[in-house]
């Protein structure tokens, strides 16, 4: 077999996975309204895909006012609770893991989401950067919209946000899912504090490295606390820049972040990688250093070729290899890669946001039996 790596069992401190493919969290906005509930379709779209060693379900914000973009699905409410039960049930049934990632979106939102003012670790707009809605558009696309001026966080809110990531986590494993992944990339609310162009605080939240990751680690010792450090991974972003935060400090502050994530124990780090045509390689010499820095498991995505993820492997830089767009049109696709078989693609780009009907979502077909 030509991707031997992809296709070996992973032990994950404990936790048998059936392979090192990885389905990565992908926002579809699919969720019942009002309220953000998951539902009875997202558990099928999710069971589908459970051939998956692991899946990390699409963003998840922890409170409302961590919501960026309409119709995503939340984990503070009994009825969301509720309803992600169906998807754990689902995907533990066809044999599979699943981790649920914590979301707070910080300064990329609008009042036209979530009916609330964006907060952020300081009152800085992010430029060129939208969120979207689903009011308006004639044919039910998502329309979308600039983000508007947060306001800067008092310690009262920096305590809440805490509170509302461990909370989450608590809600997350009251619904059965394996695991959570703190959602700690992409320009949201954690990377705003990470970066010093987003961050300009002049309080133990601002300045320094140190200080910039201290809300990161707070978070992260908050949901270990509640739920454990096993079932606690991290997601980093450090080669993204768009939602303008680009920051020359920020493999340092990555690499900071890894100790420091090495000592409170969480079980892994995954790295979302640029995907784009032209999108900068990443650094071997990178690899090579966060391998030595963070002794537990590592993962890697971004619009990786299974060749490109078996390289990686067998050079031990990671452990576990996700696949997102893949993932979502062939629901089988570690088997297709198996047999070089060929691939779905995207049917209708207007259904990969919102939706209520299986179109686009749950009806891409799997391999035909001969």
């Amino acid at each position: 077999m030509k991707h031997t790596r992809l296709f070996q069992p992973y032990t994950m401190n404990g936790r048998a996975l059936k392979n090192r493919f990885l389905m990565a969290p992908m926002t579809r906005s699919r969720s019942d309204q009002p309220g953000d509930v998951p539902n009875k379709l997202m558990a099928t779209y999710y069971g589908q895909r459970a051939s998956a060693g692991l899946i990390i379900t699409e963003a998840t914000q922890v409170s409302l006012q961590g919501k960026g973009y309409a119709r995503t699905p939340g984990i503070y409410t009994p009825e969301q609770i509720k309803g992600w039960k169906l998807t754990t049930e689902e995907v533990h049934a066809k044999g599979s893991e699943i981790f649920l990632q914590l979301w707070h979106v910080g300064r990329v939102s609008s009042s036209k989401v979530n009916g609330l003012q964006p907060i952020a670790p300081s009152p800085i707009t992010a430029k060129e950067t939208k969120v979207y809605v689903f009011d308006g558009a004639p044919n039910g696309d998502a329309t979308f919209t600039p983000v508007e001026e947060p306001r800067e966080m008092t310690q009262k809110d920096i305590d809440r946000v805490i509170k509302e990531f461990a909370q989450g986590a608590k809600n997350a494993m009251k619904a059965g899912f394996d695991g959570v992944e703190i959602h700690g990339a992409n320009g949201y609310l954690i990377d705003q504090f990470l970066r010093s162009n987003s961050n300009r605080r002049t309080d133990k939240y601002g300045g320094s490295m140190e200080n910039r990751i201290r809300l990161l680690t707070e978070i992260t010792q908050a949901v270990v606390d509640e739920v454990g450090s096993r079932n606690v991974g991290i997601r980093l972003s450090p080669f993204i820049s768009f939602k303008d935060m680009a920051d020359p400090e920020i493999l340092d502050t990555i690499m900071l972040t890894a100790k420091a994530l090495e000592k409170i124990g969480v079980v892994y780090i995954h790295l979302s990688e640029a995907d784009w045509d032209d999108a900068p390689e990443i650094p071997d010499e990178f690899r090579i250093e966060l391998r030595k820095t963070f002794s537990n498991t590592i993962i890697a995505t971004g619009n990786k070729t299974p060749d490109q993820g078996e390289h990686l492997l067998q050079n031990n830089w990671v452990d576990i290899i996700g696949f997102g767009r893949k993932f979502l049109t062939n629901p089988d696709y570690p088997e297709r890669v198996k047999l070089d078989a060929k691939m779905n693609e995207i049917s209708d780009s207007h259904t990969l946001f919102g939706g209520g009907t299986a179109r686009g979502y749950t009806d891409y077909p799997f391999l035909t039996k001969d």
